[in-house]
């Protein structure tokens, strides 16, 4: 099995971290109330199929959409990652903890963060300021969790006390690395440009409490990277960046997270959209979205200007 490296937040702002480094785990506080060790379904559709509606009932004043994201956080910690995974937790100072999964989900009931694993914490503290642009990105995101296995090199040689590698490609289903190093900042340029881009005339990126949780918003196939919400809240948007992937590829996992959104977020009045932003629209794209007509496609043009003082 391919070890998996991840984010946690241990608490707000990661309130917690030095509590969880001195005692050997990281936790989360989702459903604290219920011990979920007979309750730990190897699919996640399962887990939420349970848990949602229970979650909901005690947060009647949400939505689907925060469920999903509590929920699925909570599988992730106490199921999905696996025994050998590693974990960065911020310490709430510019810092991150670095730390090795050595247990199956435990409870705690009646503790702060209830829902725990021990973890092996290694002697090795990352400097924020000493990671890639990319990884400051990705480890920064909002919410519990955040996969960061595509930095696994970049990690590994902080562990081993190496300079941090460049970041490349390293999923096969990428074809232009050059495409994908470019939209690997064209997400946080659009979050951070929003309201300026034509799609924020019309739709707004998932907040839940005045949290951006619309980027990389974690689903049983991996991350929407963007979720959006039309202004008058009748149509969420999938937003996925090409990444210099095969057309296939990208038309395919959209098509997944449209479903995962479908089945598991919409409101009774509400309906699924998706876009696709890449640099180009090559014959195979063109192809797969001439039936699909729920799927639209944006082309991003760079403008890069050289002006003398």
């Amino acid at each position: 099995m391919v070890k998996k490296y991840n984010r946690i937040m241990l608490g707000k702002a990661g309130c917690f971290a030095d509590l969880c480094r001195a005692e050997g785990f990281i936790g989360v506080d989702f459903l604290n109330e219920e011990d979920l060790t007979n309750n730990l379904y190897e699919d996640w559709h399962d887990f939420n199929k349970q848990y949602i509606p229970i979650w909901l009932n005690l947060h009647p004043d949400k939505k689907k959409v925060a469920a999903g994201l509590a929920c699925g956080n909570l599988w992730t910690v106490c199921k999905g990652l696996q025994i050998d995974d590693i974990v960065l937790s911020s310490n709430g100072k510019g810092e991150y903890y670095v730390g090795r999964i050595i247990s199956n989900y435990f409870y705690k009931k009646g503790e702060q963060l209830p829902h725990r694993r021990k973890v092996e914490w290694l002697p090795v503290i990352i400097q924020r300021t000493e990671m890639s642009e990319q990884l400051q990105r990705s480890t920064g995101s909002i919410g519990t969790c955040c996969d960061i296995s595509s930095y696994h090199d970049e990690i590994e040689g902080f562990i081993n006390k190496q300079s941090p590698t460049s970041i490349v490609a390293t999923t096969p289903d990428v074809e232009d690395a050059s495409e994908f190093a470019l939209e690997k900042h064209l997400e946080d340029f659009l979050v951070k440009n929003w309201k300026f881009t034509e799609l924020g005339k019309k739709y707004d990126i998932y907040e839940e409490d005045g949290a951006l949780v619309g980027q990389q918003y974690p689903t049983d196939t991996g991350p929407i990277d963007i979720l959006a919400i039309s202004k008058n809240k009748k149509t969420m948007l999938v937003i996925e960046l090409k990444r210099g992937r095969a057309s296939d590829v990208v038309v395919g996992q959209i098509q997944r997270y449209m479903g995962y959104v479908q089945d598991e977020l919409l409101e009774n009045d509400q309906q699924v959209k998706g876009l696709i932003i890449g640099l180009e629209a090559d014959n195979r794209l063109k192809r797969a979205l001439s039936v699909c007509s729920n799927i639209d496609f944006y082309r991003y043009q760079i403008d890069f200007k050289l002006i003398k003082d």
